[in-house]
């Protein structure tokens, strides 16, 4: 085995988020700078993963709650969204790059979750394809960059996993979200919304299409914030709203209810709600997003 480090590109930039490093740079910093930081320490924030120019200003609520000070490990939880994965899978590369600096894989780390033998391992290929784990590097290059030297990434490519295995994950996930110095980033959009997505659902007594969208989100996200995974699993069996980080976050709520048995006492809340445009009839599409930070009391 040859001791080159192997990289993972920066394959969405230039399209997703813009490739040059001052610009981005400038783009994080007007963003971040129009945000309160109102729950920080964060343990753990749920943010979305589309083009910035959607849902740069969205995210920002959740990565201001993140402090570089005390945050030495990032766990990037993202679904899988082209690739067919019943369990969850490891990257094989080093390192992550992006246009602000190159990110860390902890291999210390990927050691103990390869040894449980409950993962994958993503080619470079599905590695470089999938945005929902690429799209929180900036953001995570940016809130961590006074300490750029001294963290780590974690990043779990998370699959379609079946409620009982969303509840091993979470109990494994558990004792790494137990450390002050760990970071939990998992990456979801909400409503997907419109024929190209196949998903019409419509309240109309909340008035216009993006109404009865807003309504069915909030109602997920309060049940979030209710930090309850059956509650959550119910929810999307009842109404199928189209939260493709769906895994992720219910891996998030296992582990969270996990330390909760313990004894360990959390708080959860949504900071901010938008959405790429308004529905207003059936030709319409949009997708929504949502930022919300995890608090250990």
């Amino acid at each position: 085995m040859s001791n080159r480090v192997l990289c993972r590109e920066a394959s969405h930039a230039g399209s997703w988020y813009t490739a040059s490093g001052p610009q981005l740079n400038a783009q994080l910093e007007g963003w971040l700078s129009q945000v309160q930081s109102t729950k920080r320490p964060a343990r753990a924030i749920i943010a979305p993963h589309a083009g910035y120019t959607y849902c740069g200003s969205c995210a920002a609520h959740a990565y201001k709650q993140v402090d570089p000070n005390i945050t030495r490990k990032i766990f990037i939880l993202g679904p899988s969204h082209h690739v067919p994965l019943s369990r969850c899978a490891l990257s094989s590369v080093d390192i992550y790059r992006t246009p602000l600096y190159d990110l860390r894989i902890d291999q210390k780390i990927y050691a103990e979750l390869w040894k449980t033998g409950m993962f994958e391992r993503m080619s470079l290929q599905t590695d470089e394809d999938e945005h929902s784990i690429e799209m929180h590097l900036p953001y995570t290059a940016k809130a961590m960059e006074s300490h750029k030297d001294e963290f780590t990434i974690i990043p779990v490519l998370v699959g379609a996993l079946s409620e009982s295995k969303e509840q091993e994950f979470g109990k494994l996930f558990s004792k790494y979200l137990a450390d002050p110095s760990n970071l939990f980033v998992v990456s979801s959009d909400f409503c997907h919304w419109g024929q190209r997505f196949r998903y019409s659902y419509y309240d109309e007594s909340q008035g216009e299409i993006y109404r009865s969208i807003e309504h069915l989100d909030k109602m997920g996200m309060s049940i979030i914030e209710q930090l309850d995974p059956v509650s959550f699993s119910n929810y999307l069996k009842k109404y199928h709203n189209t939260i493709c980080g769906r895994h992720p976050i219910g891996v998030l709520l296992n582990a969270i209810n996990e330390l909760q048995k313990n004894g360990m006492n959390m708080s959860f809340s949504f900071l901010n709600y938008a959405q790429s445009s308004q529905c207003r009839n059936w030709q319409d599409s949009s997708v929504s997003y949502a930022a919300g930070a995890l608090m250990v009391h």
